[in-house]
């Protein structure tokens, strides 16, 4: 039957029933796909030296960067469309091309193509605020709060089992074994929801702003190219200089063409709102924090200590399992916890207050004993039990903000703040560590003790920030209305569109 129109307030809901066979097996496929993109973030760093040896290359922040980069300036655009055509159909698309990505970077012959198959995959990134704007539309409204973040934390035993995995592929197969097996599971992933998941009935009338995204993209990505750079140009360099000045021009057109266009890529109004804007800076903050710390770790433990650098322990890919393993058993019970807590009345702002507290404190327990192995292990512990309560309380903080017709539009944003956090952090980091480099070995550089420290003070002040950020969210917030001329609310089996009252 065809849903009446309506305003926000009286769009329809789920029906109210429980669990089903169907329902589970669409959250065990949302959860693995979002369990993918948590694997990716770990096994590729993990992987990182390996890439970096293999390429002769210092420049490893930037296979972090590729694939969030372009997942920052996409997330809005792909969040509208989504809004306009449906939700699953969008997340399908995001899958299969990521997996084409993966692919890519699996037979890339040089590093440049390498990138270009890891920005493809960066459409992984926008399946996060997809899968939880999907869930809210078409899950039993008893079961959104527990299944968002079962899917947002993922599955212990694949926690437990990622970095084991990891390092049987990277000993025994080499770095491009990890690609080839994102690859394989996206495939079959997306195979799966679209056999076990409904489509959403929610639709928005929008227009899509390309010359935003064009703008924003080649302002973030010039920066990040002078930042890179300017080590070996000189940051006085004509380069470096041009860099930042087309970087700063191309920002300014940018936020002019928001203010000025009627559907801008980014509605820089609902960042005013503080609710949203804050919940942006925070989430955005967070997850660079953990981008940060996941990307150095695996560097700073394969380091081999008779270097004499002051930190490291020459373990390879199977021994830091011994590390990642527990970060990733800490994140899940993180994790499931909000859903508990939530469930029993505690707000997701408090709960991403402790997450962040815990971010900052497992980086500078890490900081405190860089040459010691049990410090670093309980320092990754906090940080995985951060993590898990950081990325569960998010979706549910915003949603709060936004009725459903406005779900995956204003999600996208919170996803954009966390892409590009996560993209420009790494390559920050990274110039930190090529201007402290001790020596260099078979052309990968050897990081001083100094570099290291203060990547790990960067990670910790990231957290800072997201903490004092969560503070000054209001503790009451008020839902964000929607125009009643913008929705469209039908039920896409059953005929045409039917106009919103006006």
């Amino acid at each position: 039957m065809t849903h009446s129109a309506s305003t926000g307030a009286s769009a329809p809901q789920p029906p109210e029933q429980g669990w089903s066979l169907r329902l589970i097996f669409s959250l065990i496929s949302l959860v693995v796909l979002l369990e993918a993109l948590t694997m990716n973030a770990s096994m590729i760093s993990t992987g990182l030296p390996a890439i970096m040896t293999h390429f002769h290359t210092d420049q490893g922040g930037w296979v972090q960067t590729a694939f969030l980069l372009i997942a920052a300036v996409i997330s809005p655009t792909l969040g509208k469309i989504a809004d306009m055509v449906g939700k699953r159909r969008v997340l399908l698309l995001c899958v299969f091309i990521a997996a084409a990505g993966s692919f890519v970077s699996a037979v890339a012959p040089n590093f440049a193509l390498l990138l270009i198959g890891r920005a493809m995959s960066s459409l992984l990134v926008s399946c996060m605020f997809l899968t939880y704007s999907l869930i809210r539309d078409v899950y039993p409204a008893k079961t959104v709060a527990m299944s968002v973040a079962l899917a947002t934390s993922g599955m212990g035993i694949v926690s437990i089992a990622t970095p084991f995995l990891t390092g049987w592929l990277i000993d025994g197969y080499g770095w491009r074994s990890l690609f080839w097996f994102f690859t394989i599971i996206l495939v079959v992933a997306g195979i799966c929801i679209k056999l076990s998941t409904d489509e959403s009935t929610y639709r928005l009338r929008s227009k899509i702003d390309l010359i935003g995204a064009a703008l924003l993209g080649g302002a973030i990505g010039a920066v990040l190219v002078a930042v890179s750079f300017g080590v070996d140009w000189g940051w006085a360099s004509g380069k470096t200089l041009g860099l930042f000045l087309f970087g700063a021009v191309l920002a300014a057109l940018w936020i002019y063409s928001a203010t000025v266009i009627s559907e801008p890529l980014i509605d820089l109004r609902l960042l005013t709102r503080r609710p949203i804007g804050l919940t942006a800076i925070a989430a955005g903050t967070a997850y660079g924090s953990t981008t940060v710390s996941s990307t150095i770790l695996p560097l700073m433990c394969m380091t081999s200590a008779s270097l004499g650098l002051g930190y490291g322990f020459g373990v390879d890919a199977r021994g830091f399992a011994l590390i990642q393993s527990p970060l990733g058993v800490a994140q899940v019970i993180g994790g499931v916890l909000v859903g508990v807590m939530i469930g029993r009345g505690l707000t997701p702002r408090i709960l991403l207050a402790l997450g962040a507290t815990l971010l900052a404190t497992g980086a500078f327990v890490v900081l405190s004993g860089m040459d010691t192995r049990w410090v670093v292990l309980v320092g990754a512990i906090i940080t995985g039990f951060g993590t898990g309560l950081a990325y569960s309380s998010i979706p549910n903080l915003q949603m709060q903000a936004v009725p459903p017709q406005l779900q995956a539009s204003t999600a996208s944003i919170v996803a954009t703040s966390q892409s590009m956090m996560g993209a420009i952090l790494p390559v920050a980091v990274f110039t930190v560590l090529n201007s402290n480099v001790a020596r260099v070995a078979d052309g990968v550089p050897l990081y001083s003790a100094t570099g290291m420290h203060l990547a790990w003070i960067l990670c910790a002040c990231i957290a800072i920030t997201s903490l004092v950020a969560v503070f000054l969210v209001p503790r009451n917030i008020v839902q964000l209305p929607v125009p009643a001329a913008k929705v469209d609310d039908v039920d896409i089996t059953a005929g045409p569109r039917v106009p919103a009252t006006r």
